[in-house]
């Protein structure tokens, strides 16, 4: 049996094997689940699927969602990233994958299809990145493989700590997400199973603390732009553990010190839009607008 409990135990037996991350994670799904390989391989297919069809109807979104906060932003941003008078600061790449990002959220925003991975809050993180991935020339076949590896990352980080907001804060959503993308992006760039490992730390701990403060309760403000924000630094981080660069506090503690945060947030700064943006006099104004809330 292959089993792991966090991301020490997960990287020790990728190496111990002398497989890819993706394959340990593949192997425990076989056992814990009973099913083929082939069929994990082609559902999780399907999952891509879905992300690159949210990735291109956010892209051309011009609809608003029901609130009106969110819509039309992510199409915005692509076509600035194409524009030949400007010279985007991120570069084209990462700008595009942003895009993507704020693109898959606003499809969830109107009640469009997506996966949440791991969270529909922070859906648009690990499809942007391998968006970019993609971009850049990389096979479907690894793409759809180093899902695993992101659904790894998760599973540990839920195992160890919290992918809710409502428990955790953001940290938890976007926090995770941005680790499974990086981790994700590392393994298709050709990384050892240590460099996913830093990966995940090396992003993981610069989101920690995070809070999730949404605006009339609702998913989408702050957390549609957030998407777009945490996929840049995704992808620093796979390029930082890509380069050499080590995390000085190892991954596990990360968690960990991720659980502690988001057992010492208050709650009003953990989805209950009491405290946070969600408590500024504009997001006020806008709840009474939509819910007729007394002041």
């Amino acid at each position: 049996m292959v089993n792991f409990n966090n991301m020490a135990e997960l990287v020790s037996l990728a190496k111990e094997k002398d497989l890819p991350i993706h394959e340990i994670v593949i192997a425990r799904e076989m056992h814990t689940s009973l099913r083929r390989r082939e069929d994990l391989v082609k559902e999780m297919a399907a999952s891509w699927q879905v992300m690159q069809e949210s990735i291109a109807r956010g892209m051309n979104n011009k609809e608003k969602s029901l609130s009106g906060l969110t819509g039309g932003d992510a199409r915005k941003i692509f076509l600035y990233s194409g524009e030949k008078s400007c010279a985007p600061y991120l570069g084209q790449s990462a700008l595009r994958a942003v895009a993507a990002a704020v693109g898959v959220n606003e499809v969830n925003a109107v009640m469009g299809r997506i996966v949440a991975c791991p969270t529909a809050g922070s859906c648009g993180i690990v499809p942007a990145a391998l968006y970019a991935a993609r971009e850049r020339g990389v096979s479907e076949e690894k793409l759809v493989l180093s899902l695993f590896t992101a659904a790894g990352i998760g599973m540990i980080v839920d195992q160890n700590a919290s992918i809710a907001g409502a428990s955790g804060g953001c940290q938890a959503e976007c926090g995770t997400a941005a680790a499974m993308a990086a981790g994700a992006l590392v393994e298709v760039a050709g990384g050892t199973p240590e460099e996913v490992g830093e990966a995940v730390a090396l992003s993981l701990k610069n989101l920690l603390g995070l809070v999730c403060d949404p605006v009339a309760g609702l998913v989408e403000v702050p957390c549609v732009k957030r998407n777009g924000f945490a996929v840049v630094e995704a992808m620093l981080a796979a390029d930082m553990a890509l380069s050499g660069v080590k995390s000085v506090i190892p991954v596990d503690e990360v968690i960990e010190a991720m659980d502690e945060i988001g057992r010492a947030m208050p709650k009003s700064l953990r989805e209950t839009s009491q405290g946070g943006l969600a408590a500024t006099a504009t997001a006020r104004k806008i709840e009474q607008g939509l819910y007729g809330n007394q002041p």
